[in-house]
This record gives C-alpha cells, structure tokens and sequence, in this order.
C-alpha cells in the first residue's frame, strides 16, 4: 500500500468588483439584445454551448428564472487539459429578470471541482437611477482555490487570463446585438404591464441539435476557470491576491449603497484613466470600506475617528498605485496618512498657512504653467537657494510645512487641469535647475531637512510626481545623489531626467516636454517666469539656537555634529581610514572662533594612539572643548605622510563644506591648525598681537562644529551610474561634462580630486 502525502496549500483568493457600466439604452432593450447571446455567441469563440436545465415564469410573466448549464472551451496548455481529463469547462448560471422591477440578476458557479475550488459571479443589471431610459450593469466575483494537485498557481494565472478576455468583450457584444437589434428596426422594446403581457418567447435548448460527443463528459473532470458570460468592457486584467473572500451575499452587496457610493465607469475613464478591472476593483472595494469605517460599520472605534472626510478618488489611486494595487499594502499606508493629516490639520494647509517673507524672498520655487502633458509645471531654482540660511532663519518645521502647501496646491491644480484638459492629471512635473549647486549645499542639517522633507512627501503624496527633469548638473552632483537616492523610491527615480551643461536645448532636451514658449527665460527661453532668484539669506535674520529649540526644532546639530577647540601648537585631527581607493571623504564645519587652516594628510601607516594629555606643554589643564592630535613629531613629512590637498584658510563664522576622492587606501587625517598671522617683514620687534598672545592663553583658542562622512567607493560608483543612465549620453560624454569628468576621477590611478566651499 502507497501513501500519498499532501502538502496542505495556502488559500488564494482573488476578487473583483466592477464600476458601474452604463448603456444609454432602455432596459428592455438592453435585454434584448442579451438574449441573442444564447445558447452561443460567435463573438465568444470559447462559450461553445449552453443547455437550459431549469426555467420558470411567474403567472403575470414579470419574473422569469432560468438556469443554463454552459460549456467553455478553456484556452489552456494541452499538457494541463490532458492532466485534467477533458477539454471543456462547466458552470451553472441562474438567471432571475423582474420585468416590473426591470433588474436582471445573474449568479454563476464552477460546477466541476468544487471541493478544490470555489468560484461565484454574481452580475446585475438595473435602470439608471438619474435617467430611465439607461441601464447599469454591475459585477462582483471570486475565485478561491484550495488546492489543485500543485498547479495552483499556473490555474489561477489561466484563470485570470480567460476572465480578462471575457471582461473585455463583454460590454462590446451588448453593444453588438443592440446595433443587430437597430439595424432589424426594432429601437424599442415596450415595458412590462399587466395588461398587456410579452409573448413567451421561443429558444432552442442548444445552438447544436445535438451535443458533440467530447461534450458529454463527467462533470467533475473540467478544469474549473473563472470565466463567464456576463462581463464589461476593460482593457486587461492583473492578478493580485487578497485575504479575504467574498461573502455569500455578494449580490446583496452589489444592491446595497446609494448611488453616490458607487462609481460609474466612464467617470472613472473620464477623471482617472484607463483601469485594469482588477484596478477598478480594488479602487471600488478600498472605496466602499473607508465608506463603511466612515459611516461606522466597521466596528473600530480608532478607524471611526480618523476617517472623518473619505478622501478624493484620485488620492485614493495614488495609495493603490504606490502599493501596485496590493489591498492591504495600499489600504495600510493610507491610514497612516490619513492619521498624519488629521495631526497637523494637512487638509486646512492652503487656507490657514500663509509663507513668511524670508520665503517669498529666498524660496527660488514656484508654479509655471504646465509641460506638453498638461501637468502643472513647478521650477525650483536649488543651485540658487541658500538652503543654510532658510534653516537657520526658519527651521526645519517651517521648510517641511511650506513644502507641503506645495503640494497640496499640486492637488489642487491636478483637479483644475483635469477639467481644462479633459482628460486625467493625477500628476505634476518638477523642473529644477542646479546651476550653482556646490558644496555649500552639502550642509549636513541641509541635507538632513530635505531628507525628511523627501520621507514626508513619499508618504503622503505618492504618486504625484510625474517627470523630474534635472537641468545645468554640476560636477557635485553624484556626490549629493550618493547621499539622497538612497531615500528616494525606486519608482520615483525613474521618472529622473538629467542632463549635464546645456545639453537641455539640444535634442530629447526640454522642447520635448515642455512647449517652447514657456521655457523659463534663465533657461534661454522667452516666458518670464516670477521664481525668486533667491540669494544668501543675510545673517541678521538667522534665529537663535534658543529660539529654534524653543519651537521644538531640531537642526540636529547635538546628535551629528561634534565640536573641537584648536590651540596655537596644539591642532585637532581626525583619523579616517579607507579601505577601497575612490571612496569620497566629505566635509562640513563652522568656525565657531578663530581663524584656522584646513589640511588633509595621508598615510600609509596607523598614526598612534592620541595623546592623552596633548595640551600639558601649554600649560591648559581644562581645554574645554575636544583635541585630539595624530600626527607623531618624529613623523617626516613627505616620508611618513603626505599632504594630499591645499591648505585652506578659513576665517572666523565661515561655513565651509567639500569633498575629496581618495587616490589610495590607508590612513587619511584631516586636520584643524590655529591659523598664525603673518609678522611684519620689516622689523624684527614681535607685534603687539604677538605680545599679547603670550599673556593670555585664551586667545589662541579656535573652535570648530565639524560633520564627516565617507561615501563608499561602491556606492559612489553606483551613484555616478545612476545618474549617467537618467542622464542623457550626450550630456555625460561631453567634454564640458562634470558627471564624466568627476566619474573618471573614481576609476584614475593618477589623481584625486577636491573641492571645498565656502561661505559667509
């Protein structure tokens, strides 16, 4: 005796839910022309047969029921036909028409391997409930399969396959027959009444007089599909998963709710797009259950109180999109957004927030016009902001909130240039022109705002951004892109369009998505166009770091950057070993006090560990603040270490950010040296400074706030990558590029590259 084991099978259930289909033709006529799709229909070359097995009419003959037992020749692998036993597939269909309520209700089920698989269809077609003399059609189905002998998989991809080719002639044969019907002049069809009854009408049992003989097969020998007669119109139809299935009473479901919760399918193609059915239904069915928690039939108390306004259709979409249309996923993310609005009142932005006058002036953005597309167009002029300076004047919380009055004015025109268009805008363009972008954008808290203004708006508006063209990219670039990308989502930064120097007037340039009249005239163009052209926010209207915290903003100054006093002898260094040549080290400090001069050192050897009391020789027991020195005083320069930069001199207040491409791997030590001003070359009596200096210790002190960060050689190179592939190839193999000028940099055996900014 053999034992079979069986591996138990995790459920798969699919569902769908259709818009509501409308026929502008009356009722009756509509069922008409339905009729003529039995016993078969050659516009459905699978639907090979139908026998009735059941009819009834009522005594007045308002209400008809039938019930077909219908054949489907399944187009599906021949190896898994012959496994199966048969070539065609089997369901009952029970059809109810109420001629005095003027609804038609259609249930279907598989016959054939129920027990392994459950699949219901219920259909309804119903008079318009704004005009009489149209016809709605809705649907809903499920396809449950509990096991299938290990072809599960491969059973629902066939399914889905056939249920999609079914959906989409499904709408066209009504319209068929209704034309077959006009063209035999018959345009109207009289209501039912009860004093003037329709004939009984007559039908042959089968299209065949007499069934073929491969028909006549055992009824639990078919593969089981998901196919049916009844279906709308849609273009294709995607298979996801969901984890739960429809209930017995889905047809109830189908009746229930008033006609403004549902969604008719051409307001869908008209302000949404073009859906898959499987698009449509999901959209319906997250739809309808924010309508439910809304209106307290879902028993959560917690998902009563944050949904107090049920969202617009398109921002709906957007969450399915951003989760590939996963029920769960999309419906999980939503909620968490929609609980971050209702926190900070994100759906009163545009009325109650009004931009500071540091903005109106400093914030180099604004809207202009719209691409090719009919998207509205935003220009944001990055190399000209002073992204420190609107920091430090406004604080981070002010820069995310102005962001997102940004956006939701984004929405706002979407819907605007939806209705001026006449098609769907779900989406926006973002120009951003990076002429002047430098080091000095590469200030850490800079950096660290716009990476959770970035987190913020991928949460909350996904799916808004529909083109990001990057214009005039300089050499720095990759090095700020190696340090965003990584929070930007994947999807997004498909949509990237880069392009290097004046390459955006050539061919594939800006004319392609934008008309030439309105390119910006900082572009070259002829529109004048009313972005700030920005400037250094001055200082007098920088805040105090007290009144920031007052206001709970944090520039994270406390968690990433660290602070280091310098004495005259007595320099601060810091070790940073790198493993892989073509790493990039970068910078950024604030000379806090002082005047100092920068170095950077490599070496091949392990400096020693620091001194524990490096400042005892200047008579300094409390140095206040760190000082740690590397570098040995038996160490030769040019033999035990090298100087692998400039020296720059930096002047007290002076914020300075850079980066270096490391030549070789080792040991690289960046070092901070009081700066000694130059005596007098005239006389040999020291200066007065000089005098004084030696009396008071205190003076020679320095201070620095510094932040370090070693972007990995892999990274860097993947990141110069990244941006040559969103980049045009003409772009990065000009001459004048910096994208290939600073990418050969990482891959030379002859040179290292650095580059520092300062600013005042």
């Amino acid at each position: 005796m053999t034992v079979v084991g069986v591996t138990e099978v995790p459920n798969m259930v699919q569902k769908y839910q259709s818009p509501v289909r409308v026929y502008k033709y009356p009722f009756e006529l509509v069922m008409a022309a339905y009729e003529r799709r039995f016993p078969t229909c050659h516009l459905i070359p699978m639907f090979v047969a139908s026998d009735v097995v059941d009819e009834e009419t009522s005594e007045d003959r308002s209400t008809h029921r039938i019930e077909r037992r219908c054949a489907l020749d399944v187009d599906a692998p021949r190896l898994l036909k012959r496994f199966a036993g048969v070539d065609y597939v089997y369901f009952i269909q029970k059809n109810t028409l109420n001629r005095k309520e003027r609804t038609l209700h259609i249930e279907s089920h598989n016959e054939t391997f129920s027990n392994r698989v459950i699949i219901h269809e219920t259909c309804c077609y119903s008079v318009h409930p704004e005009n009489e003399d149209w016809t709605c059609f809705e649907q809903s189905a499920s396809l449950d399969i509990k096991s299938f002998f290990g072809f599960e998989s491969t059973v629902e991809k066939i399914a889905m396959k056939q249920y999609a080719s079914s959906i989409k002639k499904g709408k066209e044969i009504i319209e068929y027959y209704l034309k077959e019907l006009e063209d035999e002049g018959i345009t109207h069809v009289p209501r039912w009444n009860q004093t003037s009854l329709p004939p009984p009408p007559s039908r042959p049992t089968s299209l065949l007089t007499s069934p073929p003989a491969d028909l006549k097969v055992p009824v639990t020998a078919a593969v089981p599909i998901p196919i049916t007669v009844n279906a709308p119109d849609s273009d294709s139809l995607e298979a996801k998963q969901d984890s739960t299935p429809l209930p017995a009473d889905s047809l109830t479901e189908i009746l229930a709710g008033t006609p403004e919760d549902k969604l008719d399918a051409d307001y869908i193609k008209r302000y949404l797009g073009d859906l898959t059915p499987l698009q449509e239904s999901c959209l319906i069915r997250l739809r309808k259950w924010l309508q439910e928690t809304h209106k307290g039939k879902v028993k959560d108390v917690v998902l009563q109180d944050l949904i107090t306004n049920i969202p617009k259709d398109e921002h709906i979409l957007r969450f399915l999109r951003a989760r590939d249309f996963n029920m769960d996923k999309a419906r999980e993310i939503l909620c968490q957004s929609l609980t971050w609005r209702k926190q900070h009142q994100v759906d009163y932005l545009l009325e109650t927030w009004s931009s500071p006058q540091v903005l109106q002036d400093y914030y180099t953005g604004g809207w202009h016009h719209h691409d090719r597309d009919g998207r509205p167009l935003y220009v944001l002029r990055l190399g000209q902001m002073d992204t420190k300076g609107l920091v430090r004047a406004l604080g981070e919380e002010s820069l995310l909130r102005h962001v997102l009055s940004i956006n939701e004015e984004g929405l706002r025109r979407c819907e605007e240039n939806t209705k001026v268009f006449g098609r769907p805008i779900s989406c926006w363009t973002c120009l951003v022109d990076l002429e002047g972008l430098n080091m000095r954008h590469l200030w850490r808290p800079g950096v660290k705002a716009l990476l959770r203004i970035i987190e913020v708006v991928e949460a909350n508006y996904p799916e808004t951004l529909g083109r990001l063209l990057i214009l005039r990219a300089p050499r720095v670039f990759p090095v700020l892109w190696t340090l965003v990308s990584p929070f930007i989502d994947e999807n997004t930064r498909k949509k990237f369009l880069i392009y290097a120097g004046n390459d955006y007037q050539g061919p594939g340039g800006l004319v392609d998505y934008i008309d030439k009249e309105i390119i910006p005239d900082f572009l070259g163009g002829e529109c004048m166009c009313e972005v700030p052209e920005g400037g250094l926010v001055p200082k007098s209207m920088y805040r105090t770091a007290e009144e920031l915290e007052n206001e709970d903003v944090r520039l994270w100054t406390e968690t990433i950057y660290q602070s280091a006093s310098i004495f005259k002898g007595a320099p601060h260094e810091l070790l940073i070993e790198i493993i892989d040549a073509s790493s990039v080290i970068t910078w950024d400090f604030d000379v806090c006090k002082g005047d100092v001069v920068f170095n950077i050192y490599h070496s091949k050897r392990a400096p020693q560990p620091p001194r524990k009391d490096p400042l005892g020789a200047h008579g300094i027991t409390s140095p206040g603040g760190n000082n740690v020195q590397l570098i040995d005083k038996s160490w030769t320069l040019g033999q035990d270490y090298s100087m692998v930069e400039s020296p720059l001199t930096c002047k007290e207040g002076e914020s300075v950010q850079g980066s270096h491409i490391t030549r070789w791997p080792g040991f690289y030590i960046l070092q901070w040296k009081f700066h000694n001003m130059p005596s007098c070359s005239t006389t040999n009596l020291p200066r007065v400074d000089d005098v004084l200096a030696t009396l008071q210790v205190s003076s020679h002190k320095c201070k620095v706030m510094y932040y370090t960060e070693v972007l990995g050689s892999e990274d860097f190179r993947t990141a110069c990558c990244d941006v040559q592939s969103l980049g045009s190839m003409t772009s990065l193999e000009s001459s004048h590029s910096g994208f290939s000028q600073l990418s050969a940099a990482t891959t030379s055996s002859n040179q290292s590259q650095s580059s520092s900014m300062i600013s005042r």
